[in-house]
Parts: C-alpha cells; structure tokens; sequence
C-alpha cells in the first residue's frame, strides 16, 4: 500500500507531519493493505491561516484493487483531527465494501476467491 501525501500553500507539508499521516494510516488501515494499492492523502486550511472553527481539511482517497476509489473527506480544528478522522471514516467504509465482499448472508461469497 503506497502513501501519497499533499498539502495546499496554506499547510507546512514538513517530514514529520507526513511521518505522523503514514503511521495513523499505517495504524488504522494497515490490515486493508492487500487490498488497497494506494492511499491519497490531501490536507488544507480553508481559512487560509485565519482562526476559526473547523477550518483544517481532510480529503483521502482510498484505490481498491480491481475497484472504484472510495473518498472521505473530515473537517476539524486542529490537522491531527482532520486526519485521524478522515482514517476512521475511510477504514468504516473499507470495512463495509470489503466486508460484503467476503460476508453475504452470513456465507462466504462467490467472488471471494480464498473460499472457494
């Protein structure tokens, strides 16, 4: 699973803060990995600098194999809210997919190859 990280003009996009993205990613999605070729990551301040509310974006798209990207996007105060949320929001949706995948009608599913 590759980890793609960007920041608008607005946020530092400095080695620790991608550090600190890859291990949450890593920590919440981490046994998705087989199924997902990449992960895109997109902080902005949407205030541009400005105080206020939850102005600190979150957009991550998630690349499934063999499957549509699925995208979450979290808006908070601070960017350690922002994207720790958006991961949490990702890994529910990639439990749901991936879950029906495997999972239908409490049966293993005929496009689940491991089952078979």
């Amino acid at each position: 699973m590759q980890i793609q990280f960007n920041t608008d003009d607005n946020v530092e996009g400095h080695d620790a803060l991608a550090q600190q993205v890859t291990a949450e990613i890593e920590n919440v999605l981490g046994r998705f990995s087989d199924q997902l070729t990449r992960i895109e990551v997109h902080l902005s301040d949407e205030n541009a600098g400005k105080s206020g509310g939850a102005d600190k974006r979150c957009l991550m798209e998630a690349r499934p194999t063999g499957r549509q990207p699925m995208a979450v996007t979290h808006q908070a105060a601070t960017l350690e809210e922002a994207y720790r949320g958006a991961a949490r929001k990702l890994r529910s949706m990639a439990e749901s997919t991936f879950g029906k995948l495997v999972d239908q009608k409490g049966a293993a599913s005929i496009r689940d190859n491991e089952h078979r």
